[in-house]
């Protein structure tokens, strides 16, 4: 069974999780099921980014610890994911144990095999403490960080352990001239080849005056023990809930895919790299870095004050229903729009009037003209014209091409607006009133009941609780997860026993005019 690990960003635990983040992970989430439904062995892994200064300064504002601090923030993350229905399969801290061994032997392995590549160096730069990272003069506008206008540049000067990230600059590039898809979309490889053409510097390591970090396991010459700098930190997640160092890690790793947001490109495609290249470690095959939600054409960001409360998206109608609407509406390869308007128009037009339509009217008739039992029918020619959009939702969905999960919903919904076509050309309810035509009646139910058990299917990643509702009520036995999408093609409902129940998306109930 081929394997495929794949990780999600760690988020930093300096607050509540928000609509950027849930793009994020629902998307892993979907790509994650997805091949599961291919018959691989997936294993997910998300979680905390929990040290640094950021995390200490918030934590002594508040009062607390910062352990207890990041405990507080975990819970909510773990919470929101629970509701969003991503099921990830580990979620590692950075302030586990392992992970900080698993930091410090890294490290170690680093200067073990590369002695000058950690070298001493006073250094004074502009540091953000949103970002965690010292900023180059392209990263600051009007005396701020583009990504934290609200925060307050630090000026930092100290002395510490530097990473020799300029030694790597010829590796890189020819990583990426020999595979451009190591970091995709091509946007962002472009951005990334322009930042290796201007020149790479060296980067600070460790920090001074950090207790709250894993220590850095060189001392200085001065006999002074420092904090890993954050990044140094968090980077290696995906390496240590492997197991590293420890016999056996090399079972999962490298990773399959990194899905990462597009401001932090440059640590997982420049500095990353180099850091495992520097251990004798493979690469993760593939970073893939999707954009911003936008509210307004601003991103959604709690610094800026550009927010929306993901529970309230959530609960407007389902879980699912969010999940389905965002990555429809947002693409995974750029910045997209969201806003409460769009998400009902959405909902209504694709889940309502749509798919839910389609598969209330479809029960209904097969229950009332069949006695709830599918039909056994030969399949319409028309039928046929679905096997493009399938080819196109694969082609979407498994990662030759990036991993456009938005144009996959695009092609669920042209066939569903195809099975809806057919039922108006048909006319199932006219034919029912002809005894003649009763061959034409059982074949037209039939066509949409298998149809729609194979929507179900495709449409599993991204609604998993809905698409296992409407199977049920098809009559499908088992959990639709373990469908298999090689025997798609072959899925025939045939012989099932319908139970048309509650309506799977009821349309919104109508707003008040504003006076």
């Amino acid at each position: 069974m081929p394997r495929f690990y794949l990780t999600t960003a760690i988020d930093y635990a300096n607050g509540d999780p928000h609509i950027g983040h849930a793009l994020e992970k629902i998307g892993a989430d979907v790509i994650a099921r997805y091949r599961r439904l291919r018959g691989d062995d997936v294993h997910l892994l998300m979680g905390m980014d929990e040290h640094g200064q950021k995390v200490q300064q918030t934590a002594a504002q508040q009062g607390v610890a910062p352990q207890v601090f990041t405990d507080e923030i975990a819970a909510r993350f773990l919470s929101m994911w629970a509701r969003l229905g991503v099921e990830y399969d580990q979620f590692i801290r950075t302030t586990d144990a392992h992970h900080k061994a698993g930091v410090q032997a890294l490290i170690r392995r680093i200067a073990e095999r590369n002695p000058d590549d950690f070298y001493e160096r006073s250094y004074r730069g502009m540091y953000c403490v949103g970002c965690e990272a010292f900023k180059q003069d392209a990263d600051i506008a009007d005396g701020r960080c583009v990504h934290h206008p609200t925060r307050t540049l630090e000026e930092v000067e100290e002395r510490n352990w530097f990473f020799r990230l300029s030694r790597y600059q010829p590796f890189l590039q020819q990583l990426l001239a020999d595979n451009p898809s190591f970091i995709e979309p091509e946007s962002r490889r472009n951005e990334i080849l322009g930042l290796l053409a201007q020149g790479l510097e060296d980067i600070s390591a460790s920090r001074s005056r950090l207790d709250w970090a894993v220590p850095f396991p060189l001392a200085l010459s001065t006999g002074e023990t420092q904090g890993t700098y954050v990044w140094f930190d968090a980077l290696p997640n995906y390496l240590t809930a492997t197991g590293f160092p420890d016999e056996g890690y090399e079972t999962r790793w490298p990773a399959d895919l990194h899905v990462i947001g597009k401001d932090i490109t440059r640590f997982h495609v420049v500095i990353w790299p180099a850091m495992l290249h520097a251990a004798g470690l493979p690469l993760p095959r593939q970073v893939w870095a999707h954009g911003f939600v936008q509210l307004g054409g601003e991103r959604f960001s709690k610094s800026a004050g550009v927010k929306l409360d993901l529970g309230e998206a959530i609960d407007r109608f389902g879980a699912d229903a969010f999940r389905y609407v965002l990555l429809r509406e947002v693409p995974y390869d750029g910045d997209g729009n969201f806003s409460w308007e769009r998400f009902e128009e959405r909902y209504t037009s694709d889940l309502a009037n749509a798919f839910g339509n389609l598969a209330s009217r479809a029960m209904a008739m097969v229950e009332k003209y069949c006695e709830a039992v599918v039909p056994i029918a030969a399949a319409p020619e028309v039928e046929a014209e679905d096997d493009a959009d399938v080819l196109a939702y694969h082609v979407a969905m498994d990662g030759a091409r990036g991993w456009l999960l938005h144009d996959g919903l695009s092609a669920v919904a042209r066939m569903t607006a195809r099975a809806n076509e057919y039922t108006q050309a048909m006319a199932p309810w006219q034919l029912a009133k002809d005894p003649a035509r009763r061959a034409d009646l059982e074949q037209c139910l039939a066509s949409l009941i298998r149809r729609l058990a194979r929507q179900a299917v495709l449409l599993a990643p991204f609604m998993p609780n809905k698409a296992q509702a409407l199977w049920e009520q098809l009559g499908g036995t088992g959990a639709v997860a373990a469908q298999r999408f090689d025997a798609l093609s072959a899925l025939e409902p045939a012989g099932w026993t319908v139970h048309k129940g509650d309506g799977l998306f009821p349309r919104p109930a109508p707003t008040e005019p504003k006076a």
